[in-house]
């Protein structure tokens, strides 16, 4: 990779993260979640991903670019795995915003769905889907849409796990800002341990 390029992956995670992170100084969840448990799950894996000084392979690609990829050795996995946390539905403000379906596989796997019910347009996920084997999550995704009157945004995030631990996660999305062109992105990194 050419030294000039590589200068925004840094500033990937700033880009994509957009509005609505996790929120600083916000009252402790209830000890039982009413939905999936995402920020739990996100605080456990980078708290597993910190104390095994994992590194990660990163593909980004934006505008349609051919993708880079380069090896990171040293990951804050906390602005690492930022972004993810904006599928966190277990806001106070969000209890009663979603459709939960859960649908047995044939494999014995279930795939848990919560969908945004219509008259709830402050949740900004509109669906995300959990794919497990027992009480362990294998695969989450998400869907995030974000909208005021300056900026647009669309996300589908992915988490894939085995055995309990993050072994990929990926971002595609679109960015548009008024009076500019559409940013279209695709971001992913493979856990190497």
């Amino acid at each position: 990779m050419r030294k000039g390029r590589g200068a925004w992956l840094g500033a990937l995670p700033l880009l994509l993260a957009g509005c609505g992170g996790p929120e600083a100084g916000a009252p402790a969840a209830a000890a039982r979640p009413l939905y999936f448990d995402v920020k739990g799950l996100l605080d456990q894996q980078i708290k597993q991903l910190d104390q095994a000084h994992t590194a990660t392979l990163k593909r980004v690609s934006v505008r349609g670019s051919a993708p880079e990829t380069v090896h990171v050795p040293a990951v804050k996995w906390a602005d690492e795995l930022q972004l993810f946390f904006q599928a966190d539905i277990n806001k106070a403000a969000l209890r009663g915003a979603y459709a939960v379906d859960s649908a047995r596989l044939p494999d014995g796997r279930l795939r848990r769905t919560y969908t945004r019910l219509p008259g709830h347009d402050i949740a900004p996920v509109g669906r995300l889907s959990v794919l497990s084997a027992g009480a362990a999550p294998e695969e989450i995704t998400a869907d995030v849409d974000q909208q005021n009157a300056l900026f647009s945004a669309r996300k589908h995030l992915r988490l894939d796990l085995r055995q309990g631990q993050l072994t990929t996660y990926a971002v595609q999305g679109t960015q548009k800002l008024v009076l500019f062109d559409t940013l279209r992105y695709a971001a992913a990194g493979q856990v190497q341990r």
